[in-house]
């Protein structure tokens, strides 16, 4: 799998978006992506508990520990790399997450515009 170029929203370099919890496509921190990354795990989000609640509503749970996985669950405060197809759902629904611009990869302008993401800018 070849990363794509490590660039944000705003055209500078890609910036870290959490490492506890350790994120991205990747689990590198980042929210970097490459072809393989179907769900397009590029916007930097900041989780609320409205955020959680909602994802797990439409079948995502991204709350519940899967130790299987590796996985602690998220909580309110929390950042991760979000599927861009699911911040712009959640934004179409009125309970998208906080978004950190400098984090969130150029792909996500692909699904996502930047007033869009700007508009829940952290």
């Amino acid at each position: 799998m070849e990363m794509d170029e490590k660039y944000n929203v705003l055209g500078k370099a890609l910036e870290p978006c959490s490492t506890d919890p350790l994120t991205g496509f990747f689990r590198d921190g980042h929210c970097n992506t490459c072809a393989e990354d179907a769900g397009s795990h590029t916007v930097c989000a900041v989780m609320t508990a409205e955020f959680l609640a909602y994802s797990k509503y439409v079948g995502n749970d991204l709350s519940s520990p899967r130790p299987e996985f590796g996985f602690a669950g998220l909580k309110p405060g929390d950042s991760w790399c979000l599927c861009a197809g699911r911040f712009l759902q959640a934004h179409d629904e009125g309970c998208a997450p906080r978004v950190h611009l400098a984090a969130t990869h150029r792909r996500a302008l692909e699904i996502v515009p930047l007033e869009v993401l700007e508009a829940h800018s952290a």
